[in-house]
């Protein structure tokens, strides 16, 4: 019976965000971790998987006419139910290999706010792909299990998960999730506010690849400490001449970028706060607030969070696994 039971279980966990999806298996951990991302060809006729993961993503901007890049989701939110069936089907055939045949039974990820709708596609789109039975998992409950947060306890704890296309505020007691609150915001937006910078003040077109790099470039000279040089060099078009260019974009005009974008957080952080029942909340003022996610590590972030509530904040190590690990563990219990 307990073996029959132990079959029962899922064997594999799938953290689908908006930039990355990644598979862990129940004895390996994190066993693919690849863009999440498909491109297609013959869009025309009988669209046909063409790439996905880290070879599609190499094709972003470069693609000619014939091929068509897809994202399965859109600020956290599944938006191509066919995408997503291709790129778990292909996640899961790379993840497994041809020695498994069994439909695997799996738990996915979910942002803590996603409507039934939103539910019901991407079980859908599960389905489709080949998985068994799906169990749906609040992104935020898994991140703060992967980040080692006391969540079973009679305390509140605050994590903020910082995904690519959505940010999670989260207070959690008891083992569940008390209180949510979710914006459409990360770094997959921060990379495109960046892109709108360029365009409009300085009429330079950046593709998506470059924005990433920008914002990434970022973060490095503000975490360091003794910046190199108040610059990132950019190349992209000039919209002036049409031509082929370069610009030295000044740190400062990205910390405005990132603090109007960052703004829209800060609130969420500030709304929960204020919906927080006061037991919880004296927890929260003694032990801080807990920032996941791969956006969690930009320093602007943590300090305008602190700036604004007098809270501690940390960041959790590895923020952007924080999810892959609480699946995991989740596996394993």
């Amino acid at each position: 019976m307990a073996s029959h039971f132990s079959w029962k279980r899922p064997e594999l966990a799938i953290d689908f965000g908006t930039a990355n999806l990644r598979v862990i298996g129940r004895d390996e951990g994190i066993i693919l971790d690849e863009p999440s991302i498909c491109c297609f060809a013959d869009i025309d006729t009988a669209p046909s998987l063409y790439a996905a993961g880290i070879e599609a993503q190499a094709m972003v901007d470069r693609t000619p006419g014939k091929l068509q890049i897809r994202r399965p989701l859109g600020r956290g939110v599944l938006q191509d139910i066919d995408a997503a069936t291709h790129l778990l089907r292909y996640a899961v055939r790379k993840a497994r290999g041809r020695k498994h045949f069994r439909t695997p039974h799996a738990m996915i990820g979910v942002p803590a706010d996603a409507t039934q709708a939103e539910r019901g596609a991407l079980m859908t789109a599960a389905h489709d792909a080949g998985l068994g039975p799906v169990r749906l998992v609040a992104e935020p409950f898994a991140a703060a299990i992967g980040a080692d947060l006391p969540i079973s306890a009679p305390n509140g704890t605050m994590i903020v998960e910082c995904g690519a296309g959505t940010t999670e505020v989260a207070v959690l007691s008891l083992g569940g999730i008390c209180l949510t609150r979710s914006v459409r915001v990360g770094g997959a937006t921060l990379d495109k506010a960046i892109a709108d910078h360029l365009h409009f003040k300085h009429k330079f077109l950046a593709g998506e690849l470059t924005s990433e790099r920008i914002k990434l470039g970022y973060g490095e000279q503000r975490r360091a400490e003794a910046v190199k040089d108040e610059t990132i060099q950019v190349k992209g078009r000039s919209l002036t001449t049409g031509l082929p260019a370069a610009l030295a974009l000044p740190l400062t005009e990205l910390d405005q970028v990132a603090e109007k974008h960052f703004q829209q957080i800060v609130d969420a952080v500030r709304e929960v706060l204020s919906d927080t029942p006061p037991e919880l909340s004296q927890d929260i003022h003694e032990r801080g607030i807990v920032l996941t996610g791969g956006s969690a590590t930009t320093p602007l972030l943590s300090a305008m969070i602190k700036a604004d509530t007098g809270l501690a904040v940390t960041v959790a190590d590895e923020p952007a696994r924080c999810v892959a690990r609480g699946l995991h563990r989740m596996l394993l219990d």
